[in-house]
């Protein structure tokens, strides 16, 4: 699944304000915008959604997957049975975050996507063990649950300072305020790097070197690939979650732009392409049928079957993203497992 930002939350530039939050001085949050280079979506609001729904397949931008409540059941998805994914990196990092605070030592933990913050807690756990300063900076789309986990980790952790960014990663890693610690790593575990194809991959991870100071760290998470049935049964779960979090997509549309999409007419379709090693999410049309976007002007006319594509899920090879990371000068210092080889762990560093 991926991280994005959320279009509830983003400031629009003709509007340029920024807001902050206090609480006790050790919490600190921050609604992110660009004052002096807008993107085409802080002046064109849902440009992406027109581009992507006049192209033909036709796509969506997964940022629309996370409003707030789209955020909440993504949390879900994280417990259910058939969604390995988090169940698996946990115990990685429960076994490895001593090791990772060992080598890093006192370190700012700036984490992309953070949700709920609940694997954080592992590394925090293991930094406060080794009887280092705590200073977290989470980034990520909704606002609400950014805000609520912050608070309670205030609550777990009393010397802990909170520095939260709500905004896309683009703009969040080029906002980093230096770190008050001796290093800083950036995290990007949950495997959300398998959301980008690889040109969007080679991007982000340009921006991450560009990000960290030579000798800081980065931390990345990657779902290996396996069987064409077990991931196809993470991404199809019997409760239906997935399916909700997808259609919900629509729903978000609808809220921000007008929209009329009847959701009872579209369908959750998610497959293996094993030729591409990836994961594809569709929401498919049960009948031919037009929708409407108003405030962005837009008819969208859909047949019978025909889909709108929301969602790749990269499954990867350890050596190649290995060998990736290197041409950016990140330099792998580690790498973890699982016993069966579903999900990598790889603790970087960027090199002079």
């Amino acid at each position: 699944m991926s991280t994005f930002q959320s279009a509830e939350r983003r400031i629009s530039a003709r509007q340029p304000q920024q807001s902050v939050y206090s609480l006790e001085g050790r919490l600190q949050i921050e609604h992110l915008i660009n004052p002096t280079e807008p993107s085409d979506e802080e002046l064109h609001p849902g440009s992406d959604v027109i581009r992507g729904l006049n192209q033909q397949p036709k796509t969506l931008p997964p940022r629309y997957f996370y409003d707030d409540r789209g955020s909440q059941l993504f949390e879900q998805i994280c417990d259910l049975p058939e969604y390995y994914l988090t169940r698996t990196e946990t115990e990685i990092l429960q076994s490895c975050a001593p090791e990772i605070a060992a080598i890093t030592g006192p370190c700012e933990l700036v984490e992309l996507g953070s949700g709920s913050s609940t694997k954080t807690r592992l590394l925090l756990d293991a930094y406060q063990t080794a009887g280092h300063s705590l200073c977290y900076c989470p980034i990520d789309i909704s606002a609400g649950i950014l805000e609520s986990s912050a608070q309670s980790l205030l609550l777990d952790y009393p010397t802990l300072q909170v520095h939260g960014l709500v905004g896309t990663y683009e703009l969040a890693l080029q906002r980093l305020a230096p770190s008050h610690l001796p290093t800083r790593m950036i995290g990007f575990i949950g495997s959300t790097l398998g959301n980008l194809n690889p040109q969007e991959c080679d991007r982000f991870l340009e921006q991450i070197k560009t990000a960290l100071q030579p000798g800081e760290y980065f931390l990345l998470g990657i779902d290996l690939q396996k069987s064409k049935a077990q991931l196809e049964a993470a991404y199809n779960d019997a409760q239906g979650i997935t399916a909700a979090f997808n259609l919900n997509m629509l729903r978000h549309l609808n809220h921000r732009f007008e929209g009329t999409f009847d959701l009872t007419q579209f369908e959750h379709f998610a497959f293996y392409n094993e030729s591409q090693h990836q994961i594809e999410m569709h929401l498919r049309s049960l009948q031919s049928q037009t929708a409407q976007l108003k405030a962005l002007g837009l008819t969208i006319e859909f047949a019978a079957g025909e889909s709108i594509l929301s969602e790749i899920s990269r499954k990867l090879s350890l050596t190649k993203i290995q060998q990736d990371l290197e041409s950016k000068g990140l330099k792998s210092r580690q790498v973890w497992t699982d016993s069966k080889q579903w999900f990598g762990l790889i603790l970087c560093q960027l090199q002079p």
